[in-house]
């Protein structure tokens, strides 16, 4: 009965390795393109010239013997057995005229260029994997240690440092350029030239406002600046012994006369 035991176990064990081996095999194909590629390969003819015929059958007999040790693999071979079947079908018999859709031969043909596409991309695989990689091959440069820097600020600045500063923030914005406007301007050289010429024609005592030009009274500007000029050329005159000036009071009105 042991013998018997040890008969069955080792039997047993025999088809589970037998059976593990050929699914080892089968688990090296990514699709069933790639099983395509496999069996046109073992022909070794040109993609461009694969013979379909031959190929469906192999491919047919692959799959029934795969779906027999397991039947989980055939879901996707299946679906690409059935096409095999049905183009081999269309190529054994004769082209129906009416029938829609590419011929057979059309299909073959973009069969065996699917075939070779998959093929360039194996070999481009094949050449990105064997070059060198990073980290394995080749290293790249380290990293250099980092050094930690200390800095420490010492303020000599002073009280006085402080409300300097504060005080350029706070007019910094505040600060507009003064634009001289020359047109408003009464020169104390054009207020001598008139004041010489007019203090001969007036009376005894006249009021400074009296010689300030016409069209200057109107505007504030114009007229401040006419006045300061005048009373400027009057106490020029008066230092020189021309006029005499004359205020009976603080803020009230200058009086001029010529001297005689």
């Amino acid at each position: 009965m042991a013998e018997s035991d040890n008969l069955f176990q080792a039997s047993d064990v025999a088809e589970r390795l037998q059976a593990e081996a050929l699914i080892v095999d089968v688990d090296g194909f990514e699709g069933p393109l790639d099983l395509l590629l496999n069996l046109s390969r073992t022909q070794k003819v040109d993609l461009r010239k694969i013979s379909v015929l031959q190929l469906a059958e192999q491919y047919l007999a692959f799959v029934d013997h795969a779906k027999a040790l397991r039947i989980e693999l055939a879901a996707d071979y299946l679906v690409m057995a059935a096409w095999l079947a049905f183009l081999k079908s269309r190529l054994l018999l004769p082209p129906d005229p009416a029938a829609e859709g590419p011929s057979a031969e059309e299909m073959a043909e973009h069969l065996a260029f699917q075939l070779e596409r998959l093929q360039a991309m194996r070999e481009c695989s094949a050449q990105l994997m064997a070059r060198h990689r990073l980290g394995r091959d080749v290293f790249a440069r380290g990293v250099s240690e980092e050094v930690a820097r200390l800095r420490k600020v010492t303020y000599t600045a002073s009280l006085m440092d402080l409300m300097q500063a504060y005080s350029r923030i706070r007019t910094r914005d505040e600060f507009r350029p003064y634009a001289f406007d020359r047109t408003n301007v009464f020169t104390m050289e054009e207020a001598l030239d008139r004041l010489r010429g007019l203090i001969g024609f007036a009376g005894e005592w006249s009021e400074l406002t009296t010689f300030l030009p016409d069209g200057w009274t109107a505007d504030p500007k114009r007229r401040r600046s006419a006045t300061a000029a005048t009373f400027a050329a009057s106490l020029e005159m008066a230092k020189q012994g021309q006029i005499e000036l004359r205020q009976s009071d603080t803020f009230q009105p200058i009086s001029i006369r010529k001297i005689t």
